[in-house]
């Protein structure tokens, strides 16, 4: 089978998703629309949250669980959020994670709602001996990247944060 058989094959289900899109291209905006981008600067709540618990995945001496986490995040109403947290590192040093993300509900009852968060940042901190072990720390500022699972009652909220394969944290907090 020639090179341009094979990529006619590979792309001929991405040919026909795009072409009911590009048919309802006057009355569907795009799936843009569906994220409400660019989300607008409006404040729907603050939430203020701190760290209860912490673990990590493997048994390093030099790991410590007491991380003193303090979070502020400022909330759109699209679900959109921005915040920073202030901590102490897996190695007991003064770290800082500045971010932005965004909110994914998939369960609500009531006062009772569950949501995933993602949130996307700059990760400063870890110094000397410990600057390599979190990937691309060579400047002293790191991309960090952290999947959260959460729940809410009320304007009481927890979530499960997984840092990486590091380890995972519960927080706690309230929403104003």
């Amino acid at each position: 089978m020639s090179l341009r058989t094979r990529l006619g094959a590979a792309l001929l289900p991405a040919a026909l998703l795009l072409e009911p899109a590009a048919s309802q291209a006057e009355t569907v905006e795009g799936w843009w629309e569906h994220l409400d981008w660019p989300p607008r600067l409006t404040l729907d709540h603050v939430l203020l949250q701190a760290g209860l618990y912490t673990t990590h995945f493997s048994n390093d001496p030099d790991h410590t669980n007491d991380q003193r986490l303090i979070s502020l995040e400022w909330h759109t109403p699209d679900r959109w959020f921005a915040g920073g947290a202030r901590f102490r590192n897996s190695f007991s040093q003064e770290s800082h994670y500045l971010y932005a993300g965004r909110e994914f509900p998939f369960w609500q009852a009531g006062d009772v709602s569950f949501r995933a968060k993602l949130t996307a940042g700059l990760l400063h901190g870890y110094r000397g001996e410990y600057r390599d072990k979190i990937p691309f720390n060579h400047l002293g500022v790191a991309p960090a990247f952290l999947p959260t699972l959460g729940a809410r009652w009320r304007r009481v909220e927890t979530d499960l944060i997984v840092f990486g394969t590091a380890g995972m944290m519960i927080t706690a907090g309230w929403r104003f």
